[in-house]
């Protein structure tokens, strides 16, 4: 199962943190908020469909989350987990731990927001760039 979540850039777009990637749809962004990737998301953990919550609920569930800006792809792999909550109003994050929170979407991942290339992350730095949060679970 694919859903697609859009997002766009801030300025204030680092992309540094070793553990978490996160989206958000707040449209504002301190400094500080070091994994977001993208604000003004066109979804968070509670507008997900059920169908995929309980996907991702699924112990042996394998999740693939593709960012993608401009010509740029960077995948992620992870795992689902049957705590997930995927209640949060705002937010969506994925974790290289295994922490479970009502933001969390996947644990376990591969990456964090610290790997994806500079190149990128100064196209979301734009607030006018656009990008896809694409979440796939096997």
């Amino acid at each position: 199962m694919r859903f697609e979540i859009e997002f766009s850039g801030h300025e204030n777009i680092r992309s540094n943190h070793q553990k978490t990637i996160e989206i958000t749809k707040e449209s504002d962004l301190t400094p500080q908020g070091d994994c977001i990737i993208g604000v003004s998301a066109t979804s968070s953990c509670a507008d997900l469909p059920p169908e995929l919550k309980n996907k991702l609920k699924d112990p042996n569930a394998k999740v693939s989350i593709t960012i993608s800006v401009g010509k740029h792809d960077f995948v992620i792999n992870g795992k689902g987990h049957t705590d997930l909550i995927l209640s949060h109003d705002e937010d969506i994050v994925i974790r290289k731990s295994d922490f479970i929170c009502p933001r969390t979407l996947a644990l376990k991942c591969d990456k964090a927001s610290d790997l994806i290339p500079r190149d990128m992350v100064s196209l979301l730095q734009d607030p006018k760039t656009k990008g896809l949060f694409s979440i796939n679970v096997e």
